[in-house]
């Protein structure tokens, strides 16, 4: 992609969007609701047109060339888009048809996945749990053989098992020589990709593995706790040494500029009455690193 644009009326979805992505690569884009991801998949899909820039799929361009890109890309829309009134093996076989190969001919892609399906082939599509239509809609995007596959926000809404399950099925598809680009709203599953994009009003804040995003973090990150917290927030907030602070779980991350600060820090929370005051160093992540991105941002 290269510094790809596209509004809807007054809204910017995407905002000078470049990156690439190499074969069996596992290339994440992370970033809440309404950052882009989705619009971003649709124009690699060729679903939409983008107002400006240029995107290319194996070489292909996505305006001029979208039917030749249809046949070599998989696609797994955010939303179960599977028939519902058909059964597992109808709705296999009928995605089969549609590209003109059979199950069997393609059975070695899809062999782990299927055989946690079979049991239910003869079940409506619409009566599976969240985890088994997840499964069957990417046995769906695989059975023509692509060479690049889409899958957007696969494991949203899915319980935790069929979530690492799923992304244990990508990692042995990207063996395979496969280029998978994955959105996701959840900052552990940017964790296991290759490559991340860290998106936000659709821009790209950062690119790069998630062990050197996590690395870019600036200043020494605390995790503090009290009985009191929305007391503790604001009093955070409000001191001179506290760079950042955001509830993080039960805890309230705070950045400062250097360790020594955390005595004085704690010191003057203690004379401020938290008694009950937890306090200690933690290893920033890749949501600590975005939480920051997004706050230079603003101060734009």
């Amino acid at each position: 992609m290269r510094n790809i644009g596209k509004s809807y009326k007054e809204v910017i979805a995407l905002n000078d969007i470049s990156f690439d992505v190499a074969d069996g690569e596992l290339f994440g884009l992370i970033g809440p609701d309404g950052a882009g991801k989705t619009t971003l998949f649709r124009i690699l899909c060729t679903l939409i047109v983008p107002d400006q820039g240029e995107a290319r799929v194996r070489g292909l361009d996505v305006v001029e060339d979208f039917r030749s890109i249809r046949k070599s890309i998989g696609y797994m829309p955010g939303r179960f888009s599977l028939y519902q009134d058909l059964t597992v093996q109808e709705n296999l076989e009928f995605f089969a048809t549609i590209f003109g190969t059979t199950i069997e001919q393609n059975y070695h892609l899809v062999r782990d996945i299927y055989t946690q399906l079979e049991p239910f082939k003869q079940r409506l599509a619409g009566d599976l749990s969240g985890g088994m239509k997840q499964k069957l809609a990417l046995c769906c995007a695989l059975i023509h053989k692509p060479e690049v596959l889409f899958l957007d926000e696969p494991t949203t809404g899915v319980d935790a098992v069929s979530r690492k399950e799923f992304w244990q099925m990508l990692k042995r598809l990207k063996k395979d020589g496969l280029a998978i680009l994955v959105s996701t709203p959840y900052m552990d599953e940017a964790a296991l990709c290759d490559r991340i994009a860290l998106m936000q009003n659709g821009r790209i804040l950062d690119i790069n593995t998630p062990q050197k995003i996590s690395e870019e973090f600036v200043g020494v990150l605390y995790a503090v706790k009290s009985s009191r917290v929305y007391d503790l927030l604001i009093a955070l907030r409000a001191h001179p040494l506290v760079l950042s602070c955001y509830a993080f779980g039960e805890y309230l991350h705070v950045t400062l500029a250097k360790s020594e600060d955390s005595k004085e820090l704690e010191s003057h929370l203690q004379n401020q009455g938290f008694s009950d005051l937890k306090i200690h160093l933690v290893t920033p992540g890749i949501e600590n690193v975005f939480m920051q991105l997004l706050q230079q941002t603003d101060e734009k």
